[in-house]
């Protein structure tokens, strides 16, 4: 430890660093930050640095606020300074003031379930497909819902600002050692998609993190709005985080998911990794999609998954295993969205997944069809179930859920109902626009 500690801080010294950015997450997803001047610093990375935990969404009450947040030495980054003060980041773990983890860390809840993979000498690898949209502002800069473009899917226009941005997205990420896969224009008019290269789950959890910084900083240093608000324009397609991944063994020797001899080309294991995933999805849809507004994203027409099944082909499935042989053989979930938590989105599909292996589940045979155009029938014929079509319905299935209780701790999963349930509570007592157009001259 003494080591480590000698040679962070020697390699503060060295980058000339002026400020530290010490962050973490809170239950509902949104990046924390306190900033530490260069004359706090050995004390930050020694001691850690307290904050008000009940200032914190989802985390703490008055009476026990008081937490440590220690850097976690591995997340060290310095950030592009743009001219400005050399300022690094890490990624903190948070801390009781009896030196315990807290239990309503999201970093902690992934890491458990990681910890307990890795005793199999196995990890977990994801690639999210992480989309937003691109807003313009008002005249006193507010925020619009206006779309900062008029493209479509993988439309390019060089002059443009969102490919502006996009391209500077990627230089950023680049800069930091993450190694962006691609970036492109969605379908929906000022709506974006950033790639990112496959990799550990905990390291891409702290990724997604910065990502969100980035993007609303290069969105504000252009003049627009950038937002993970998953379904922001009426008519249009929402912005969901597809999650790619898969189980390898530790040191990235073999992909636990393959296998040759099997008809998919996925292995008996993957097979019950998946049957867990369609067998666990509806308990664990509220941490996926975890918004009021991210249920307006998952209804039919919208190219966003409804219902619970899996295809090689068909994108209008749950989840997609693409072509891919070796290291590529993977599965695809596209029920997430970039609004939440990816600590805890990345925790819950992982332990779906373990739960299905665990009791040796059975997926059913792949749907190739398209399952937007069947009937009610015939999506009964075949068992094909529906995803929750509210937040509320999501939280009725996540509160009656062990499974979820187990994976994420006793302290988020109770705190985590409690938040979005006042969330619920307010959406569905409050009295819509739509509701006065449609029944105030008609009742």
């Amino acid at each position: 430890m003494e080591d480590q500690l000698s040679s962070i801080l020697e390699k503060l010294k060295k980058d000339n660093i002026d400020f530290l950015q010490m962050q973490f997450m809170d239950l509902v997803g949104k990046v924390k930050t306190l900033t530490i001047p260069r004359n706090r610093f050995e004390g930050a990375m020694t001691e850690g640095v307290v904050f008000d935990g009940s200032s914190v969404a989802g985390y703490a009450q008055i009476e026990e606020s008081d937490m440590r947040a220690h850097p976690d030495y591995s997340t060290y980054t310095v950030l592009p300074s743009n001219g400005q003060r050399k300022t690094a980041r890490f990624i903190c773990d948070v801390y009781t003031p009896d030196g315990e983890r807290f239990l309503g860390d999201p970093r902690f809840a992934l890491q458990r379930v990681l910890q307990e993979l890795n005793k199999k000498k196995m990890d977990f690898f994801v690639g999210p497909e992480f989309e937003f949209f691109l807003f313009k502002r008002d005249s006193e800069g507010n925020p619009t819902n206006i779309p900062a473009d008029t493209g479509g899917y993988f439309d390019n226009t060089p002059t443009d600002t969102p490919n502006e941005i996009r391209q500077e997205i990627l230089m950023q990420m680049y800069e930091l050692g993450y190694y962006p896969e691609a970036a492109h224009h969605e379908v929906a008019p000022g709506q974006q998609e950033i790639d990112l290269r496959y990799g550990q789950a905990l390291v891409m959890a702290d990724r997604v993190a910065m990502l969100k910084s980035i993007i609303k900083n290069l969105a504000q240093k252009h003049g627009l709005y950038a937002t993970f608000m998953p379904k922001p324009i009426n008519g249009v397609n929402g912005s969901g985080m597809h999650v790619h991944q898969s189980i390898m063994t530790l040191g990235e020797k073999e992909n636990l998911f393959y296998d040759a001899s099997e008809k998919y080309g996925l292995s008996k294991l993957g097979m019950s990794y998946l049957a867990g995933i369609l067998s666990n999805v509806n308990q664990a849809s509220a941490v996926l999609a975890s918004w009021v507004n991210s249920y307006k994203r998952l209804i039919p027409g919208y190219e966003a998954p409804v219902y619970i099944s899996w295809a090689n082909k068909n994108r209008s499935a749950l989840v997609r295993v693409p072509a891919g042989t070796g290291m590529r053989k993977r599965m695809e979930l596209r029920c997430p969205d970039s609004a939440g938590n990816p600590y805890l989105q990345f925790a819950v599909i992982l332990g779906m997944g373990l739960d299905g292996i665990k009791r040796n589940l059975e997926a059913p045979d792949p749907v190739e069809k398209d399952i937007f155009h069947m009937t009610p029938e015939e999506r009964q014929k075949n068992g094909i179930n529906s995803l929750p079509e509210s937040l509320g319905e999501a939280l009725h299935h996540f509160r009656n859920s062990k499974l979820m209780k187990d994976i994420l701790g006793e302290h988020i999963f109770n705190n985590f109902i409690t938040v979005k349930q006042r969330e619920w509570d307010s959406f569905r007592s409050h009295v819509t626009k739509w509701e006065i157009d449609r029944y105030l001259s008609v009742l």
